[in-house]
């Protein structure tokens, strides 16, 4: 449905804190708000790439098509834009983004959020911010998995989840088994494993999907020395 409150959004971007009330009010008439159930695909890898989509709640996980099975590339929390890249950078999508929760999501003219990059300094220098940060991240991300052992690379991510993405040392896991070890490129009876070894030594608590970091200080260490 169309979105007519953008100047009293409470999910408004760094970019879009940028923005003019007349800007503001021309992107709450060229965006529509969107609601997706957990499991719902947002935006798929192939399909043209028409609108910016930003995520207003909820938590997604990026993936893309390989040779042999999608590889998760990145999970995003709310509030965050996705697939900025792709939209901006080429006309067809080449990655997907599912929620992994119920979520909710703007999606944005295209021709309007160019129209702002060029004419809006500050919304711009945002914009190539997020997309640093992220370009960043995602860099050390993928140099710890390739330096660290399993159970570095697994600290790793229980750490993520617990500290940046639920802010809690008790939280459901938003991926299978499966997709966790897809995550951190190892095999479903590696990390099973190691989840049980965690388990065992008191560092956590595991119950179906319901995880609880009982030794934060044992997991950080692991984590660091990898």
């Amino acid at each position: 449905m169309p979105n007519q409150n953008c100047i009293h959004c409470g999910s408004k971007s760094d970019a879009e804190k940028h923005l003019t009330q007349g800007e503001l009010t021309t992107l709450g008439t060229s965006c529509a708000r969107v609601n997706f159930k957990k499991g719902q695909l947002i935006f798929q890898e192939g399909n043209l790439a028409t609108n910016i989509v930003y995520l207003t709640s909820g938590l997604v996980k990026i993936h893309m098509k390989g040779p042999v099975s999608d590889k998760i590339l990145r999970l995003t929390k709310a509030p965050a834009y996705l697939g900025l890249p792709t939209t901006i950078g080429d006309k067809v999508n080449q990655y997907s983004a599912t929620a992994l929760s119920n979520s909710t999501a703007c999606f944005i003219s295209l021709d309007i959020f160019r129209d702002f990059i060029v004419q809006n300094s500050g919304f711009a220098y945002e914009i190539i911010l997020d997309l640093c940060r992220n370009e960043l991240t995602d860099y050390q991300r993928y140099t710890n998995l390739s330096q660290k052992q399993l159970p570095g690379r697994l600290a790793e991510i229980l750490i993520c989840l617990s500290e940046k993405i639920f802010e809690s040392t008790r939280f459901e896991l938003p991926l299978s088994i499966t997709e966790l070890a897809d995550f951190i490129s190892s095999s479903r009876e590696s990390v099973s494993r190691q989840l049980s070894e965690f388990t065992k030594s008191k560092i956590i608590k595991l119950s179906g999907r319901e995880l609880e970091i009982v030794n934060t200080e044992l997991l950080q260490m692991i984590c660091m020395k990898g």
